[in-house]
């Protein structure tokens, strides 16, 4: 078991850069460990399982890195944040790097840390597709990492979530990358509200990211399931699009395959869209379950 541990972790080393340093150390099955997630955030780490329990030799061998280390149990029905397990206290928040953008990261946030790691790739892309000019739509956007990408790049971004502490944490993230909060919109509520309200208000976006809960309800509660609604949300969306523009539909469903996932997206657009799907990142070699679909009018 240990040398599995030593081996995940040493075969990513090189994706550790000026540039980055945050990714995933370990990812369960793919690295032989089922039901063991080892991420680092900075030279912090994030350990997570299932099941509850974390086996004593390999509690021994994080305590021997030397390093921060925190635990995640992943089955909890009460989303805690993650427990002090090994090294110095991390009890501030503190900022990682993903392709030289800062974000900002919590060990005391609750469940989510403040960034999810499988969209790295995604983000790069988006940074990549952006430019000066251009404008992106950002939902269900958390901490506005997707927004900070393309604002990095010179676009105009609206970044819309339903809670207001994460917009506020989305806000911090602009101004740790040096980016004036002010020129980007910021909205709060829900996704398909504000996407009938955009079209009503003639607004239009180059980009649309589309990155939804597997499962919400809203304040007049009406449920949202990926399986069941994607394709309604997709369709709002394309709506807003420039000619040209994109929209990048993902969920981390492990309920729904990609075909099927493909399948609930395919001809629910307004006009025709190509569409291609975007693996997840080289780290992550354990199930594939984030889906990543570009469509692109």
């Amino acid at each position: 078991m240990i040398q599995l541990l030593q081996n995940a972790v040493a075969k990513r080393a090189r994706l550790l850069t000026p540039e980055t340093n945050a990714v995933r150390l370990l990812d369960g099955g793919g690295d032989g460990l089922p039901g063991l997630i080892l991420e680092t955030y900075a030279g912090r780490w994030l350990v997570s399982t299932t099941g509850g329990q974390l086996a004593p030799q390999v509690r021994e061998w994080l305590r021997d890195q030397g390093v921060s280390c925190y635990w995640k149990r992943l089955d909890q029905h009460q989303k805690e944040s993650p427990s002090h397990l090994a090294g110095p206290e991390v009890s501030e928040p503190f900022l990682i790097l993903e392709n030289g953008v800062a974000s900002e990261i919590s060990f005391q946030s609750g469940y989510s840390q403040g960034i999810f790691l499988d969209q790295r790739d995604n983000r790069a892309e988006v940074r990549r597709l952006m430019a000066p000019g251009l404008r992106l739509l950002n939902t269900f956007a958390y901490t506005g990492a997707f927004s900070v990408a393309a604002a990095s790049a010179g676009a105009e971004t609206t970044t819309l979530d339903l809670s207001q502490p994460y917009l506020d944490w989305a806000k911090r993230n602009f101004t740790h990358n040096k980016l004036d909060p002010a020129a980007h919109h910021f909205c709060k509520g829900d996704t398909f509200h504000w996407l009938r309200r955009f079209a009503k208000q003639g607004r239009s976006f180059d980009g649309i990211v589309l990155d939804p809960p597997t499962f919400s309800r809203d304040e007049k509660g009406k449920v949202f399931r990926v399986e069941e609604n994607f394709g309604e949300l997709a369709a709002l969306a394309a709506d807003l699009l420039t000619p040209g523009g994109w929209l990048l539909c993902s969920t981390n469903c492990r309920n729904l395959g990609l075909n099927e996932f493909q399948k609930q997206l395919r001809g629910t657009t307004p006009r025709p869209m190509s569409a291609r799907h975007s693996p997840m990142p080289e780290d992550f070699t354990d199930e594939p379950y984030l889906k990543s679909v570009w469509l692109k009018s």
